[in-house]
């Protein structure tokens, strides 16, 4: 099964994806309001054609928005969209890319992509 994994942001939205048990940081897009975020999305969801769409939910007022995109996205897709905690991914993705030797530049640019993969790991793993 096909699944995309989302870190919603009001500038930067990380996707990741997996296609089994591991999941991989796909991209970032940068939009420039909640309707450019929910357009660029649907596109990204036609092109892909997945199965399933995870989008990670923080807490407080960007936990609320979040729930509010993935509501929008699945009245206008037919596919299964589901939410899961994202706390502390961007940490987790920032300490284990830094690990991983990669290096600044490309650890901002891909930074959301990685939180992304980081939360879809996270919801895989309790899944199996």
């Amino acid at each position: 099964m096909k699944i995309l994994g989302i870190d919603y942001g009001r500038r930067k939205i990380g996707l990741a994806i997996s296609e089994g048990v591991l999941s991989q940081p796909w991209k970032v897009l940068r939009v420039n309001n909640f309707e450019d975020a929910v357009e660029k999305v649907l596109q990204v969801l036609q092109v892909l054609q997945v199965e399933k769409v995870i989008v990670g939910i923080s807490e407080g007022e960007m936990g609320e928005e979040s729930k509010k995109f993935a509501k929008v996205i699945s009245h206008k897709l037919s596919v299964v969209i589901d939410t899961f905690d994202e706390t502390l991914s961007t940490y987790h993705a920032q300490r284990l890319s830094m690990e991983a030797g990669i290096g600044r530049k490309k650890r901002r640019k891909m930074e959301d992509a990685y939180a992304a993969t980081v939360m879809l790991q996270n919801c895989l793993d309790t899944l199996h």
